[in-house]
């Protein structure tokens, strides 16, 4: 799919639930690529929360991750149909975020020790902390010890809720801001705190 034509749609869904969507632009390759980075090496079975368009799930398998390996959660209908089309080797799933532990386990996607990184495009900046913390407690149950929590934002800041931070025993890294999306973004990392 044409980048242009992934804006459009993109813009258009935006239009269509202003509420649901994190931005009104998918992201670009350059933090797509940054958050492929941050996960720990030899990633092999990865959760991704909102996959929009793609852009991430591209980079991921370009970086190696096996279809077979790879979840990908879409609540938009129509985001998720153009994921189905471009990925149907991935699956791609409907679904809320709050519901990715019994949804990975259903699937059989998770290696037996859980998933090693779960990549989120979700808007937890804008998020009530109740609702951020149902979902990264439910991401937290499919992922394996060691294994990260990468998430973008437009904010300044984490943008994850020091309380929830705290609730669930998470450290925060800031991976870096990259520029050269629009708007640019800053990637940040949640892992149990093993102190």
């Amino acid at each position: 799919m044409p980048a242009y034509t992934q804006q459009l749609t993109f813009f258009r869904e935006w239009i269509k639930h202003p509420l649901q969507m994190a931005s009104v632009l998918p992201s670009g390759r350059p933090l797509a690529r940054m958050m492929v980075s941050a996960m720990p090496a030899k990633a092999s079975c990865v959760i991704e929360l909102g996959g929009g368009t793609g852009v991430i799930t591209e980079a991921l398998l370009h970086h190696g991750v096996s279809p077979a390996q790879l979840l990908v959660l879409e609540m938009n209908a129509t985001m998720h149909a153009i994921l189905r089309r471009r990925f149907p080797q991935a699956q791609v799933l409907c679904a809320d975020a709050r519901h990715v532990n019994e949804l990975a386990q259903r699937t059989g996607v998770l290696a037996p020790e859980g998933a090693d990184a779960i990549l989120s495009s979700l808007g937890l900046l804008t998020m009530p902390p109740e609702l951020q913390h149902d979902i990264v407690s439910a991401a937290l149950a499919v992922l394996r010890p060691g294994g990260v929590f990468v998430q973008y934002t437009y904010g300044w800041r984490s943008p994850l809720d020091k309380r929830v931070q705290q609730q669930l025993g998470l450290r925060c890294t800031r991976v870096g801001m990259v520029w050269r999306n629009l708007p640019p973004a800053q990637v940040y990392t949640y892992a149990r705190d093993e102190r």
